[in-house]
């Protein structure tokens, strides 16, 4: 039986890591993995976490299962987090799952099992993993025009237009903020354009919202979604808690559904039943780290302070490498940088140049210039500036 297995291509990403750590090299640069890191090149645990860790350690009783779609307690601190307060609690089920990315597969689950005939609606460029879990699914999906690879900036006529395709029913997969891979967001304006035509169509939104806080802030990262979700009846909401929390390796994520007082029961009844059929239980621990820090006044005080930090760091950073690249190149062409939003930013780099960077440089990125900003420090801008200009870029 083994035998028919076919090998699978590396993750490209991954692969990027590995040729990193092999390249002995001293000045180089690492800006393809999507994590944060701090100005020495460490993921750091936010001190909020840690508090909320040891309160968790020292009163934890027992290791028992917890909820199957897990506790109602870390939904409505995500809840309020992400659609503010006072949000419909009456038509809103809930469901933890493993990270963000498994909120993500299980809402393409829930769509599906709704409707077998749906077709998700997917930025062009997306994050890599909505395309490869839809495709591993073969579930049905078509791309919507998003960026703009000359001006780096969305391209929401096109977007509008790609999307007015949309049939009822189907799923429009949109990214709450701080687009990943190219860091061009919609305007609060163009969200409500969305929603008109979401309004219009009938078809759902489903929103992915991985980087809250990373970007203006986290009440204003919110801004699209909460639009979204007071216009439609219908909302799906993948959240992670990875980035803001800094709790990678805890895999803690949250699907959110909005639907009517009448169908939350069922809906809450399905979300159950997928993570019975996927995993059972979800984990547990990011579950109670996460709500702890969202209920508990000073632990959260904390938390935004530190998130702010993060969030304010990569803005610097930003604005560093554009007016380092204005100097260079002594033009604007570079400006989108310090415009674009969260961790990542596209570049417009060629694959040919990228491996030019590589080598000459040691500035390592993926093959489409997508760079994690906070994979940057001060000293090191500079050299992937140079490196850019260098490269003919």
């Amino acid at each position: 039986m083994l035998n028919n297995l076919k090998p699978q291509a590396p993750d490209k990403i991954l692969a990027l890591m590995e040729e990193y750590r092999a390249d002995e090299r001293d000045q180089k640069v690492d800006l393809g993995v999507g994590v944060y890191k701090d100005a020495s090149g460490k993921t750091p645990i936010m001190s909020a976490i840690h508090k909320a860790e040891k309160q968790v350690w020292d009163q934890e009783t027992t290791k028992s299962y917890a909820g199957l779609a897990g506790q109602p307690e870390f939904h409505a601190a995500m809840a309020e987090m992400v659609l503010g307060a006072g949000y419909p609690a009456d038509r809103l089920a809930c469901l933890s799952t493993v990270g963000g990315t498994g909120a993500c597969r299980m809402g393409f689950e829930l769509a599906r099992m709704a409707n077998p005939d749906t077709t998700i609606w997917v930025s062009d460029p997306t994050w890599p993993n909505h395309l490869s879990i839809l495709n591993f699914m073969g579930q049905a999906n078509k791309p919507y025009t998003y960026f703009d690879a000359d001006t780096r900036a969305v391209n929401f006529d096109s977007m509008i237009s790609d999307l007015e395709a949309v049939k009822a029913g189907d799923i429009v997969l949109l990214h709450g903020c701080c687009h990943n891979p190219t860091g061009a967001n919609l305007t609060i304006e163009q969200w409500g354009e969305v929603a008109d035509l979401l309004e219009r169509t009938g078809a759902v939104p489903m929103i992915d919202l991985a980087y809250q806080g990373f970007g203006d802030g986290l009440e204003e990262d919110a801004a699209g979604t909460r639009l979204i979700a007071s216009r439609l009846p219908e909302v799906l909401i993948a959240a992670s808690c990875s980035k803001n929390f800094g709790i990678y390796r805890e895999r803690t994520g949250c699907l959110m559904v909005l639907g009517s007082e009448e169908t939350r029961k069922t809906v809450q009844g399905n979300l159950a039943y997928l993570n019975r059929q996927t995993y059972s239980f979800p984990p547990y621990h990011g579950q109670a780290l996460v709500t702890r820090v969202l209920t508990d006044p000073a632990l959260r005080a904390e938390w935004e302070a530190e998130l702010e930090e993060v969030r304010t760091g990569m803005l610097d950073l930003r604005k560093q490498l554009a007016d380092e690249l204005r100097k260079l190149s002594n033009s604007d062409r570079f400006d989108f940088v310090a415009e674009h939003r969260g961790m990542f930013s596209r570049l417009g780099a060629s694959p040919e140049q990228v491996a030019k960077m590589k080598a000459d440089a040691a500035i390592y990125m993926v093959g489409d210039s997508r760079i994690n900003i906070a994979g940057l420090n001060a000293k090191t801008v500079p050299l992937l500036a140079k490196a850019l200009i260098d490269a003919g870029v």
